[in-house]
């Protein structure tokens, strides 16, 4: 199993940056992809990025991408999701979840069984 624990969230205008967190414990946690996802009041769940368990490969959403940038430091267990040039539509209640097969990360939210509790994020024009 993994446990996730996401923080980092907060209020802030458009165009600033933030840097959300995601730690990660469990047998599992070491070797398991990690994405992010978010959801908007209102809207379903979307994915954001995700990260494979060796960090070697990362994929975006075409709306954050070369926005946003994931990396994880295994030693640490934790994922992290350096935001820049924050949007509006940013705003939502970000997760992030594990998928602890051996494979590449998926963007699909049904190959992560487990989730943290989401950290808050709002832009405001």
């Amino acid at each position: 199993q993994v446990q996730l624990a996401e923080s980092g969230g907060g209020s802030v205008q458009t165009g600033a940056s933030l840097t959300l967190s995601c730690v990660a414990s469990g047998r599992a946690a070491t070797w398991s992809s990690i994405g992010w996802f978010r959801q908007a009041p209102g809207k379903e769940r979307e994915f954001v990025s995700t990260i494979s368990w060796y960090g070697g490969m990362s994929l975006y959403a075409d709306s954050v991408k070369g926005r946003f940038n994931v990396s994880r430091d295994n030693g640490k267990n934790t994922v992290y999701l350096q935001m820049n040039a924050l949007k509006p539509e940013d705003t939502g209640l970000y997760y992030c979840a594990a998928d602890p097969r051996p494979t590449n990360p998926s963007i699909s939210e049904s190959e992560y069984p487990y989730w943290g509790q989401g950290t808050q994020v709002t832009v405001s024009s």
